[in-house]
């Protein structure tokens, strides 16, 4: 099973980046028990609607199943609290070409660098095995920090595809090439 739904990562106005000890992103695996956390996170994310929160939890319970190889999920913790996860993997049908499916960080750090630790952490632990990552997200203006996001961190922008989402919202398309 591969649900293909990347609407997250930073939508509100990028904040001063913190300066606080705390602010720092710890890297750790996820458990079930950070489901709750997570679904606070997903809902604090004013532009989710309520399906696209249904769908990131179906992948994030996915994660969790042992024998499962399609979703590999990363978390960071600031200040002690679950702040964001990354979620990624393998496209079928391709040679090296990686999916990112989710990325979501809580609204109250965004531009702490969470979102970038994620994204980093996550490109390291594809090198030497993909050859592209590949992302989806939406094209509505209250997506430009988002797309603003991926392009600072050398994704490219590849295709546009016009009202995907809905009339009016197209599907913008990121790649990155890594080292394979």
């Amino acid at each position: 099973m591969t649900l293909r739904l990347d609407r997250s990562g930073p939508r509100v106005k990028r904040r001063k980046k913190s300066t606080s000890p705390g602010a720092k992103a710890v890297l750790r695996p996820l458990t079930r028990a950070d489901r709750p956390a997570l679904e606070r996170i997903f809902q604090s994310i004013s532009l989710f609607s309520s399906q696209e929160v249904a769908v990131a939890l179906e992948v994030l319970d996915a994660s969790f199943v042992p024998e499962q190889t399609d979703y590999h999920t990363l978390g960071a913790e600031v200040g002690g609290r679950l702040a964001g996860w990354v979620c990624w993997g393998a496209t079928p049908c391709t040679v090296g070409t990686y999916d990112m499916y989710w990325i979501a960080v809580d609204p109250s750090v965004h531009g702490a660098g969470v979102g970038s630790a994620l994204v980093s952490e996550m490109e390291n632990r594809l090198k030497g095995i993909a050859r592209l990552i590949v992302v989806e997200t939406g094209g509505r203006r209250d997506y430009e920090a988002t797309r603003s996001f991926y392009l600072a961190r050398g994704y490219e922008q590849v295709a546009r595809v016009p009202d995907f989402y809905a009339p009016g919202d197209d599907q913008i398309v990121f790649s990155k090439k890594v080292g394979g």
